[in-house]
């Protein structure tokens, strides 16, 4: 391969490709693998260029993997790594496997972005985790499907398995994106599910213990009853955007410590991947008292204009480094150099966090009303089921 970007010179760039093809345990034989994996490579790129085909079975399931050069054998063309030649690879890959009667996947996900593929393995509270979260919550208390509707209505979230529809979906309440089924998984989608409720089903028939969905009864601590000296009317609301802070911690469980609140709507409770970020925001913008945009603008101006001014400094210290000999004055210098650094690199961090705030602060108002209407819904269950249960009474 060297040898040929060689003889066309080009030996820069990309040097070559690599793609892979792996097949469900047990279904093919290392030799078949193999097989598959060479017949595939002449059908993608036949014998313009080079290619390396490696056998594995160390993960359990056999798999191969391609080496492409990325200079055409031939002509010199560099092969072009594209979408096209992305969708034409998978394409030809589950055709060969379909002739061999091998097993394809039926709904092939795309690429999922590294932090949320990381935080899904983790356990992390992603919107998909919380979904299946909610799904296995609800499966465990419904017996048909009007229970795990109201169950799942109860943490969000609505389900649509409407047999007109072309896939069947998953959306948040406040949401107007929904989430196929099969993207959750194979456990999650419809056919999964409709095993699980029948297995309830089964379970309730024969167990007279077995408790079927009720809804969730949230009962309010008993208020403290203190006196206050002065009136409301006279006490100073905080609002903007430190208020609004306030209020996204408050419900997050941040304030007050070691708070045991936490959030029912599922947009909030996403949020709480991302605590120690709120806490900086709402720190700074409490400290600097950043109420409104105007304040907001000002406050990146004065930071901007920091950071202009210290950078002029700074570049006395690299040209005084330039013209000493001193070690001792050398190592002076540079700490000098060094803290004016990490000072700039403060007002950056500043500015970035308040940008933030612009871009995030209403997308968390709207977050902060869905969390208060589902409070609202549950409190408002809670009181008819007491008002009934005195009316029995």
């Amino acid at each position: 391969m060297q040898a040929v970007k060689e003889r066309f010179g080009k030996t820069g760039g990309n040097v070559a490709y690599h793609a892979y093809q792996s097949f469900k345990s047990g279904e093919v034989t290392p030799e078949l693998c193999h097989r598959l994996g060479v017949e595939l490579a002449e059908r993608m790129w036949g014998d313009e260029y080079q290619v390396l085909v490696a056998t594995h079975f160390n993960t359990g399931a056999n798999h191969n993997h391609f080496v492409v050069n990325s200079v055409g054998l031939w002509d010199g063309k560099k092969f072009n790594c594209g979408k096209r030649a992305y969708y034409q690879f998978r394409q030809l890959s589950d055709d060969l496997c379909k002739e061999y009667q091998l097993s394809t996947i039926k709904n092939p996900k795309g690429k999922t972005p590294r932090s949320i593929y990381f935080a899904e393995k983790n356990g992390e509270p992603t919107k998909h985790n919380l979904m299946r979260e909610a799904l296995d919550a609800a499966l465990k208390v419904s017996v048909d499907g009007n229970d795990l509707r109201k169950a799942l209505r109860e943490q969000g979230y609505e389900l649509d398995a409407n047999p007109a529809h072309k896939y069947d979906t998953l959306r948040r309440i406040g949401s107007k994106k929904a989430v196929r089924l099969y993207r959750l998984g194979e456990e999650y989608d419809l056919p999964a599910l409709r095993e699980r409720i029948e297995e309830n089903r089964q379970r309730y028939s024969y167990d007279l213990g077995y408790q079927r969905y009720k809804p969730v009864l949230v009962h309010p601590p008993k208020p403290k009853r203190l006196r206050l000296k002065s009136s409301f009317s006279t006490v100073k609301k905080i609002g903007g955007f430190r208020g609004l802070y306030l209020r996204c911690c408050y419900c997050l469980g941040i304030l007050p410590k070691r708070s045991s609140r936490r959030p029912l709507s599922p947009e909030l409770r996403e949020e709480c991947r991302r605590p120690d970020t709120i806490s900086q925001q709402a720190q700074l913008i409490c400290r600097e008292k950043l109420d409104t945009e105007e304040d907001v603008a000002d406050f990146i101006s004065g930071k901007q204009a920091e950071i202009k001014e210290l950078g002029s400094v700074r570049q006395k210290f690299y040209n005084r480094l330039r013209h000493c000999d001193d070690g001792v004055e050398i190592a002076k210098t540079k700490a000098q150099r060094d803290r004016l650094t990490a000072a700039m690199a403060g007002c950056r961090e500043d500015i970035k966090t308040t940008e933030s705030v612009l871009s995030r602060s209403d997308k968390l108002r709207e977050n902060l009303k869905l969390e208060q209407e589902m409070q609202t819904q549950r409190m408002g269950r809670t009181q008819d089921k007491r008002r009934k249960r005195i009316a029995v009474r």
